[in-house]
């Protein structure tokens, strides 16, 4: 059964012709399309560098002084004392 494509997005790169080669190999041990593969390939590694970005992973005692922090914060610093006054004069309730 033919696929129907559902792409409509292209992406060009420029490439040695052992790197070509070396795709297209891979891609042929898995029996998947040049595109089909170099796509799975590059999106799996792009959600990884993603979740890598979007998650902060603690220790069990990072996250004890994490939730002390949250409970029980210190005092705001001469520096975030200015930029608390500097944002009530700037937005004026």
């Amino acid at each position: 059964m033919p696929r129907v494509a559902q792409r409509q997005d292209r992406l060009s790169l420029r490439l040695s012709p052992g790197s070509k080669q070396t795709l297209e190999r891979a891609a042929a041990c898995l029996d998947k399309t040049l595109t089909d593969f170099v796509l799975d390939v590059a999106l799996r590694q792009a959600e990884q560098v993603v979740r890598a970005h979007d998650a902060i992973v603690l220790t069990h005692e990072e996250w004890t002084r994490f939730q002390a922090l949250l409970l029980d914060p210190p005092p705001p610093n001469e520096r975030l004392q200015q930029a608390l006054d500097e944002h009530a004069r700037i937005v004026q309730r």
